[in-house]
């Protein structure tokens, strides 16, 4: 089974960048869609962004023109772009596999670690 490591996530203040990474411990070239997912504290984890490997994307509304999912397959690798921080965008950042079934999303795999994102105001 797969497994996703998170990282690059920081300290960093409102207005300002970062970008994590989501790498794969095997290929992802024929995972059809990965996505990034948020938890902030007293919160239920929400979607951020999700990608499919013809490279559609799916946004929150809440990041929409803030963020930009991508993925690398030839490294195994999806990232998140953030620009325009907000204090509201401070939580851990999970990814995830999804899947789609009647009409609704899963997610596949045991969550990992995922990094923590803390934007001050």
């Amino acid at each position: 089974q797969v497994q996703l490591v998170e990282f690059g996530g920081g300290l960093v203040q409102a207005g300002g960048s970062l970008r994590l990474s989501c790498a794969a411990s095997g290929s992802i070239f024929s995972i059809n869609t990965m996505g990034w997912y948020r938890q902030a504290p007293g919160k239920q984890r929400e979607l951020v962004a999700r990608i499919t490997n013809g490279g559609s994307t799916h946004y929150a509304d809440s990041v929409k023109g803030r963020f930009t999912i991508s993925r690398d397959n030839a490294k195994n690798t999806v990232y998140l772009q953030m620009n325009s921080l907000k204090p509201e965008d401070t939580a851990v950042y999970y990814c995830n596999i999804d899947s789609s079934y009647g009409g609704r999303w899963y997610t596949t795999i045991p969550w990992g670690q995922g990094t923590q994102v803390t934007v001050s105001s």
